[in-house]
């Protein structure tokens, strides 16, 4: 106990506080309040996920436009193709699935899973940090904010009784997540836990110093002891990434399926910067998706009746180059895609004002051209999936945004 209250003073050095350092990290907080979502009165109790995939997503090996009749010749040998070894899932006449995507797949063919093509943010240079930093923070340019667009959309929904909400997954928040509204933290244990005395001298303890902290913290060991009587929860020896993805999904639909648990949850998938040896239908892009359908997948099962009331949003900070490299990889782009799942998702559709990938129409002579600003897609379902107005849209969740305008019909 006291290497971590020595840690904490470490950082009141430094300008922090024990408080500060608790509830705006990745350790255990309370939301003091379940929001009120608009759609309460239609029986609704719903239920959001952002799932940031870091490291820019190749949007044309994912979902791939093999009715363009460049699209072949730019991707070459990690295009995707209708027939094959490993043919792609057809979507529509135009666009179809990497196979390593069969949930995602049967998600859309019953109209719960849709697909938005040459999408981005207003970001237009390549630099991951600054494109992560865009991304979560909801600003139209890097390097302007502390929060994220997801907790101000939270902090910004009317209140109401006393419980648990945002979800924070992994070993840090992640930005989009971060800002005044705290969340609570789960990620999955690798390390021994705290005996239960120790535990309770510390709620002791911030009982007589801070009693918001101590309840704060109180609320941590509730989800702790959830994880620890659920085998489900628990890595496995040797579990690669794939498996990783699937287990953090699976703890958050839990947590989340509870009458009392949050609402609201934010996990970030790394490792989809794919400059060599990208792969087609099969390598390493191929793993990485198959994560990424797991993880959907485990939602689904995971949330139960919930799922009805569900909307995962999965997106990138940008895309990547229409044309493979001499590595049999991608470079950093810009019009790539984002994924919507869940069964309150009105699917079945890949939505797109599509470019074209002539030399003439690519970016800059090399991406994708955007034709959707992301923006649009998230506040779309922020406004019909949890009732925010488009002035709070516009002014507090996507600062200066106001000539973005939500995209309609994306909630069934």
């Amino acid at each position: 106990m006291g290497d971590i209250l020595d840690c904490c003073e470490s950082h009141t050095s430094r300008g922090f506080n024990r408080r500060a350092l608790l509830l705006g990290g990745a350790t255990f907080a309370a939301w003091a309040y379940l929001p009120k979502f608009a759609r309460a009165k239609d029986g609704r109790d719903p239920r959001l996920v952002t799932i940031i995939l870091r490291g820019a997503l190749d949007g044309l090996a994912t979902v791939a436009p093999v009715g363009d009749p460049d699209y072949a010749g730019l991707h070459g040998s990690i295009a995707l193709a209708r027939d094959g070894a490993h043919p792609a899932i057809e979507l529509d006449s135009f666009f179809a699935l990497h196979p390593s995507m069969p949930e995602f797949a049967r998600m859309y063919k019953d109209k719960k899973a849709a697909v938005v093509h040459a999408v981005a943010t207003s970001y237009r240079e390549r630099s991951h940090f600054d494109g992560q930093d865009v991304l979560e923070s909801g600003f139209a340019g890097p390097g302007r904010v502390q929060s994220g667009w997801l907790n101000r959309a939270l902090e910004n929904l009317p209140r109401g009784e006393r419980v648990m909400s945002g979800l924070a997954v992994g070993p840090i928040t992640p930005l989009v997540l971060r800002g005044a509204a705290p969340t609570v933290g789960w990620v999955p244990a690798t390390l021994p836990q705290a005996a239960d005395d120790t535990a309770m001298r510390l709620i002791n303890l911030y009982n007589h110093r801070d009693p918001y902290l101590a309840n704060a913290l109180s609320q941590g060991l509730q989800i702790d002891k959830i994880a620890a009587n659920d085998d489900g929860m628990k890595p496995k020896p040797g579990m690669n990434g794939v498996g990783a993805m699937r287990l953090a999904a699976k703890g958050a639909a839990k947590l989340m399926a509870a009458d009392d648990g949050p609402r609201i949850a934010a996990l970030a998938f790394d490792g989809w910067d794919t400059h060599v040896n990208e792969g087609g239908p099969v390598g390493r892009l191929a793993q990485l998706l198959s994560g990424l359908d797991g993880a959907l997948a485990e939602f689904e099962s995971g949330l139960g009746d919930r799922w009805r009331d569900t909307v995962i949003v999965a997106a990138t900070e940008f895309g990547r180059t229409a044309r493979i490299n001499g590595t049999d990889g991608t470079d950093h782009g810009t019009g790539t895609i984002a994924l919507l799942a869940g069964g309150a998702v009105k699917g079945g559709r890949v939505i797109s004002d599509w470019p074209g990938l002539r030399a003439t129409d690519l970016y800059e002579n090399r991406d994708l051209k955007p034709t959707i600003d992301l923006r649009g897609v998230i506040k779309g379902v922020l406004h019909d999936h949890l009732g925010l107005g488009d002035r709070v849209l516009a002014d507090a969740v996507f600062p200066e945004s106001g000539a973005v305008r939500p995209m309609k019909g994306l909630i069934a």
